[in-house]
């Protein structure tokens, strides 16, 4: 389950994103501070969310530390964005993730330095989704830590 951030949002605007901000004082610790804020982005009640566990901290280029949660969704509910934060939530199909055709790794100029990204272009409902960046890179990583130690079913 992905998001499209508003276009209104200070920082990333239209950006294509998990769930999840920033660890709050009302959180126990990360996983709490993911299933508080995917609630809150997207409408899906903790309870519908079983955690199986963590992916190694990422660094962003532009300095925010991100602990990236797994959990299976029991399917049943309903999504609802938040309409201060969320344009849209979608989901992409974990074959398409773990093929590695679909990581196409680009580069830009960042800050005066050659910086190479993954894009995962995604297209579903004659929308199309440009999955770059941190996300990208969390996607690749999560499907090369996973892609030979799951059986997915078409």
């Amino acid at each position: 389950m992905l998001t499209r951030r508003t276009d209104t949002l200070p920082e990333h605007p239209g950006q294509i994103a998990f769930p999840g901000g920033r660890v709050e004082p009302v959180d126990s610790g990360p996983l709490d501070c993911a299933l508080r804020e995917t609630e809150e982005e997207t409408g899906l009640p903790r309870h519908f969310v079983r955690p199986v566990g963590y992916l190694p901290q990422y660094l962003t280029i532009t300095g925010y530390s991100v602990i990236p949660v797994v959990g299976f969704v029991t399917p049943g509910f309903t999504p609802r964005p938040d309409p201060t934060e969320v344009a849209e939530i979608f989901e992409v199909p974990l074959e398409f993730i773990f093929d590695t055709a679909n990581h196409h790794l680009e580069t830009r100029e960042f800050g005066g330095m050659e910086i190479s990204f993954y894009v995962i272009p995604w297209s579903s409902g004659g929308r199309e989704y440009r999955i770059w960046g941190a996300t990208a890179a969390i996607l690749v990583d999560f499907a090369s830590r996973t892609r030979n130690t799951m059986s997915i079913k078409a």
